[in-house]
Order: structure tokens, then C-alpha cells, then sequence
């Protein structure tokens, strides 16, 4: 089927015409905002010469760890459980396969967004029997205001750029042909640790241990578009 010349499409001209002129640039931005959470990994693990103590004693040191986490109210805003495990330990020596004990262990994700009482509650963690505590990672939401602010500034950018070039013509920009976003690089909900801390108490201690002082990484949040503009025609 042949259509009519008046309703054959046209083939696209990337470059523009000398009476509509394009002009193509990127804008970026690169901002630097306070992190809206943190995250830290708790291990809580055990060691028994049976199984059922190995269990028992996990079950108690787990619920001992969710409990302390809880008393901490709305500043944590998300508390998951993950891996869990039992596994023997085998005598070195001797023959056959003879359990010499049994290893238990159980990780635990908490998510904060008050960081006062953050480094308290690393403190009281790493303060219990056999926990381990990993973190902090900071981060901002996916939906942080951050995000949207880098997207408009590099889209400012963009038209800034191209009303720069279309000015060193003697013109002025006529209309906005395409925005395509490529995207915020640094979106990430969890980027890379900026620190770990490691412990493990095996007794309780008799006085509280004082909370850390944990200063907050800045998070870096970047955004860039490409953007098409026509230019009313310059006098060349």
C-alpha cells in the first residue's frame, strides 16, 4: 500500500535546518546532602556441645538482641532478620566424623533515621554476649528530595548551556526538541560502607559502655540529561 505524499511520514533530521537550527547539550549536577539513614548488620552467634544448646542459647541472645533494638521505638525504622544457621564443628582428631560442637548464628538488618540514638544503640549491641556489629552504611531514601533536586538543576544546566551557545550566534533558543534523562548515577539505596565496626562481648558488662560518637558521611546524589533545542536563525 503506497500513501499519499501528503501523509508519508518524514524522515527525522537530526541536525536541524538552516531555518531551524538545532542545538544539542548535557547538563549535569552533583550535590552533596546529609544521609537520611543509616544501616548496620548485628550477628548474633553461639557455641554449645549439643545441637539443642547451641538453639537454646541463640534463640536467647537473638530475642535479647530484637528486644534491645525495639526499646529504641521510631528511631529505627525498619528491623529484618536474614541468614540463619547451625553447623557442627568436627573433631581435628580421632576417627570418624565425631561432633565436637555446634556453631549458631543469626543476622539481623536495622535501619535508623535518628542518629543520636544510633551511636548508643551500636554501643549496647556490641555490648551483648557474642553479637558482632557491622555498619554503619548511610544512605539516602529513593525518593529523597535530593534526587529530584539534582534532576532539576542539571536540566537548568542543560538550557543554560544551550542559551550560552545559541547568545555567542547573536540568536536565541525557539523551542525544546528532546530531554532525555540518563539518570542519577549515585541513586543507590545503600552505597558503599564508609566504616565497619567490629565486636564481640562475651559477658555482659557491669557499667554501660559509653555510646559512639558516629559523625554522618555526606552522600553525593548526581544527575544528567542530554537536551535538544532549534535557535531561531543567526546571522552568520
Amino acid at each position: 500500500m503506497t500513501l499519499p505524499a501528503a501523509d508519508a511520514p518524514h524522515p527525522a533530521v537530526p541536525y536541524g535546518t538552516p531555518d531551524a537550527p538545532r542545538i544539542a547539550v548535557r547538563g549535569e549536577a552533583r550535590l552533596e546532602v546529609d544521609p537520611e539513614i543509616a544501616r548496620i548488620g548485628i550477628t548474633v552467634a553461639s557455641r554449645g556441645r549439643d545441637r539443642r544448646a547451641a538453639l537454646d542459647d541463640l534463640t536467647r541472645r537473638n530475642a535479647a538482641a530484637l528486644d534491645l533494638v525495639k526499646t529504641y521505638g521510631e528511631a529505627v525504622e525498619r528491623l529484618e532478620t536474614g541468614a540463619f544457621s547451625i553447623s557442627p564443628e568436627l573433631r581435628e582428631k580421632g576417627r570418624g566424623e565425631r561432633v565436637h560442637a555446634y556453631h549458631g548464628r543469626v543476622h539481623l538488618t536495622a535501619e535508623l533515621t535518628d542518629f543520636t540514638a544510633l551511636g548508643e544503640l551500636t554501643t549496647r549491641l556490641a555490648d551483648l554476649e557474642l553479637t558482632r556489629v557491622d555498619g554503619p552504611w548511610w544512605a539516602l531514601r529513593p525518593d529523597s528530595p535530593a534526587h529530584r533536586q539534582a534532576r532539576q538543576q542539571a536540566v537548568k544546566e542543560a538550557v543554560q548551556r544551550a542559551r550560552e551557545y545559541a547568545e555567542a550566534l547573536g540568536t536565541s533558543l525557539a523551542a525544546l526538541v528532546e530531554l532525555a534523562d540518563i539518570g542519577a548515577e549515585d541513586a543507590q539505596p545503600y552505597p558503599q560502607p564508609s566504616g565497619r565496626m567490629r565486636s564481640m562481648a562475651y559477658g555482659g558488662a557491669e557499667d554501660a559502655a559509653p555510646a559512639l560518637d558516629l559523625e554522618p558521611q555526606r552522600q553525593k546524589v548526581h544527575a544528567a540529561v542530554n537536551a535538544r533545542f532549534t535557535m531561531n536563525p543567526p546571522r552568520i
